[in-house]
């Protein structure tokens, strides 16, 4: 007897179930109207009959499947992570994902959301720094009816504009310090200061709150502005090595890139690392193991960060009720690159 080859459709999987096709709808589409019950009976006849859904018909119906993960970040793993976490989430509960680099600074990067909104059928954005920071742009797309998640540095949501997964980088730049401090560090320098990136500022006022918990006065030379990469990481410790008034026995960096640029400057001008200067980055990015020693660092989640925020946007976009925002503490992961102060 001939196999059949049609394809199973969605009232098949209903027939076998013995539920209406909506109710098959709904599990596909991942509703919550569905009793844990019937939602994992009705998973067992899709498997059974290898029911593929129809992404098509999706498309057409009026409530959006997509979300989008919008970011202006040169950082690769940070992007990277996040991308991870987000399609992890995606996949779990069935919906698609859309990838927008973005310039923040562009006077039309509103429209250009938009636009992508409207043509990609997409009910959910998830917005990083600094673009999560910009009020106007979170209050314009949540007007052309998208619902918004922002990941921004703080220790509790700012507004009620959104909701926010936040991570507070003050209590990691805190911790980090106290550690270098508790070794007996008076002189550390802080790299890759950023007025214009709230998370650069948490993680210097955690600095700067460490310091003060101590009784260790801040010497302002010591905090240094610049970008997130190695070439800024060797170019700072080149300027603070070079300045015999401002020379540190330890760094901060805001990144595992800037430290694994210090570290590398550190050797070119004949200094040991932990022995003769101790160096810690923050993120806990491949720079931190791929630089020896390896860095003493702060471990920040970012998978979970995202598919979290991933999490939250797919709640909205399924319910209208009100969800709560996320908060994340990064933790110190001791290495090897930080030691005892060789002078006090």
């Amino acid at each position: 007897m001939a196999l059949s080859t049609k394809k199973p459709t969605i009232k098949d999987v209903a027939k076998l179930a013995g539920v209406s096709f909506k109710t098959v709808s709904r599990v596909v589409n991942n509703e919550a109207s569905v009793s844990d019950a019937v939602r994992e009976k009705v998973n067992d006849c899709i498997k059974k009959l290898n029911y593929q859904p129809n992404h098509t018909a999706r498309i057409m119906r009026k409530s959006p499947f997509s979300l989008a993960f919008v970011y202006d970040n040169p950082n690769s793993h940070y992007v990277i992570q996040m991308q991870n976490g987000i399609i992890s989430e995606c996949r779990k509960q069935g919906f698609e994902l859309v990838i927008r680099p973005t310039n923040s600074k562009a006077e039309d990067v509103g429209k250009e959301l938009a636009a992508m909104i409207g043509s990609n059928q997409i009910g959910g954005v998830i917005l990083t720094p600094p673009l999560s920071e910009n009020r106007a742009l979170v209050s314009f797309l949540i007007n052309q009816g998208a619902k918004v998640v922002r990941i921004l540095s703080g220790s509790e949501e700012p507004d009620e504009l959104a909701p926010v997964i936040y991570v507070d980088d003050k209590a990691a730049g805190e911790e980090i310090s106290q550690y270098l401090i508790s070794l007996g560090h008076k002189r550390i320098a802080f790299l890759g200061y950023n007025p214009e990136h709230e998370s650069s500022r948490g993680r210097l006022q955690g600095y700067q709150l460490a310091h003060e918990k101590a009784g260790v006065a801040v010497d302002k030379n010591l905090i240094l502005q610049g970008e997130f990469t190695f070439e800024s990481g060797m170019n700072m410790t080149k300027d603070l090595l070079e300045n015999q008034t401002t020379s540190p026995t330890a760094i901060f960096a805001c990144n595992d890139e800037i430290a694994a640029g210090a570290v590398f400057m550190a050797r070119l001008k004949n200094l040991r690392v932990p022995e003769d200067i101790s160096i810690v980055g923050f993120e806990n990015s491949p720079f931190s193991v791929q630089t020896w020693p390896h860095l003493t660092t702060i471990d920040q989640p970012n998978f979970n960060i995202a598919a979290s925020a991933a999490s939250l946007v797919i709640s909205m976009m399924q319910d209208e009720k009100a969800v709560e925002s996320v908060g994340f503490c990064p933790k110190l992961l001791i290495r090897d690159s930080a030691a005892k102060a060789l002078t006090a």
